[in-house]
């Protein structure tokens, strides 16, 4: 998996190191080195899916109130 950005014409050494970090970020590359950097039982993995849910249900009331 190789993430490639280009030069615009216009662009700084800064502006084409954010566009990088964007790239990563959205691809999830981070996060799935995370995912494979220890293993996680099928239990673990059931209770952050259970968590996350949660969450998003706490944040979707918290929201509409």
């Amino acid at each position: 998996m190789s993430i490639i950005v280009k030069r615009g014409v216009n662009d700084t050494n800064d502006s084409v190191i954010r566009k990088f970090q964007k790239r990563i970020i959205s691809e999830n590359v981070i996060q799935e080195y995370r995912d494979l950097e220890y293993h996680k039982t099928a239990s673990e993995k059931r209770q952050e899916k259970r968590a996350e849910k949660q969450r998003k249900i706490m944040r979707y009331r918290n929201h509409n109130s």
